[in-house]
């Protein structure tokens, strides 16, 4: 970057641990499980909240418990000064990354000098779908268009399994690995920095891991959208509950404010792909936002590429000719869980930590989405 440019960081990331469906967070109001994140955020950082310029917050779910504009209420929870303004925005399960990018967009052209981004999702309270009780979104033209498929990502994650000739052995040692790498993760240490328990909980840690999973053991689940098929519960990413929040601005704001930058944010793109397969978008997604960071996929030391179902990473591998040992290290959605709204902030908090953690320059963070699109983010080591 030249020097005369604005930058933006990211000078805080922090998550609850993400809980399993009906689980220790499932008796939270999602806009309380937010306000905890904010006034986490705050006491870590010491900021005062009178500074912070909006609040950008991704929820999928937006009826219910979610409605209303729920990262607004999130910020009256929290005790914030009425002043500070929120938005939510639903990208699905993109809606964090997609905040994540707005504010950093918003830093870096001048209009902004420290943002919140983040998200949340209950989806305990607020079920996969449930806002399509009375109708859905693609419309009799939409569906003439594609030729009346009922765009359910399910049956995307057989279509993708069988283009890419993924055997259901395959899909399950990935998620087994998941699994394990999450463990092992959560042994070390991993993620205790990172974590900020609700007081009403004894919830400490990820819940939905599963210790001693094996492709033998999930030989045993039945498909789920396919009597024939090869995606099951198992291999698929889990429903959970959680929220979490980035803390955006400048170098020199952080400076004054006595903060240390964890990451610079490099560059972000989103794009549109097939929406019958739907879960391909990380791959165009991943060649646009290399091209913008001026780097290669050898330069990134390690790729969060979200686990919505097996075959959208190992595809996203297969194409990109990536290191395996680059992908998910400390393990993904399917066994950490996918808080759908909060998603990509917990998976760029992550990041950002085991970057810093082991000194990796670059990483990147690419999230599948309802409809075909995906988010696709890069992040630097700050000096």
């Amino acid at each position: 970057m030249t020097p005369d440019r604005r930058e933006a960081v990211i000078v805080e990331a922090v998550r609850t641990p993400v809980g399993k469906r009906n689980g220790s967070l499932a008796g939270i109001h999602p806009t309380d499980l937010s306000a905890h994140i904010l006034t986490e955020l705050v006491a870590r950082t010491g900021i005062d909240p009178a500074d912070v310029e909006d609040v950008i917050w991704g929820c999928v779910g937006q009826i219910g418990d979610q409605s209303g504009n729920i990262g607004r209420y999130a910020v009256l929870a929290a005790g914030w000064p009425e002043t500070v303004p929120a938005t939510t925005v639903n990208r699905a399960c993109g809606s964090s990354q997609q905040a994540l990018d707005f504010a950093a967009q918003a830093v870096l052209s001048g209009q902004y000098d420290m943002v919140v981004a983040g998200g949340v999702e209950a989806m305990s309270r607020v079920p996969l779908g449930a806002a399509r009780t009375d109708g859905a979104p693609w419309s009799p033209s939409v569906l003439e268009r594609y030729d009346h498929f009922t765009f359910n990502q399910g049956e995307s994650a057989e279509r993708i399994a069988r283009k890419w000739g993924f055997e259901r052995q395959q899909l399950d040692e990935y998620a087994a690995r998941s699994h394990e790498l999450a463990a092992a993760a959560q042994d070390a240490g991993a993620f205790a920095a990172q974590l900020a328990p609700h007081r009403d909980t004894a919830l400490t840690a990820d819940e939905g891991v599963r210790r001693g999973t094996t492709p033998d053991t999930l030989s045993r689940l039945k498909p789920s959208f396919d009597p024939s098929g090869v995606i099951h519960a198992g291999n698929a990413s889990q429903i959970s509950d959680g929220a979490a929040a980035l803390l955006v601005t400048t170098p020199e704001r952080a400076h004054e404010l006595g903060l240390t930058p964890l990451v610079r944010y490099r560059a972000g793109a989103v794009t549109g792909a097939d929406p019958i397969l739907m879960l391909t978008g990380p791959i165009p997604a991943t060649v646009q936002v290399l091209t913008r960071a001026e780097l290669t996929l050898s330069d990134i030391g390690a790729y969060e590429v979200n686990e919505a179902f097996a075959p959208v990473p190992l595809a996203w591998l297969a194409e990109t000719g990536a290191d395996p040992a680059r992908l998910n290290p400390l393990g993904g959605a399917i066994a950490l869980g996918h808080p759908l709204g909060a998603s990509g902030a917990v998976l760029m908090t992550r990041l950002v930590h085991h970057m810093r953690d082991r000194g990796i320059r670059y990483g990147l963070l690419t999230m599948c989405e309802g409809g075909g699109t995906a988010n696709a983010t890069v992040v630097e080591l700050a000096e």
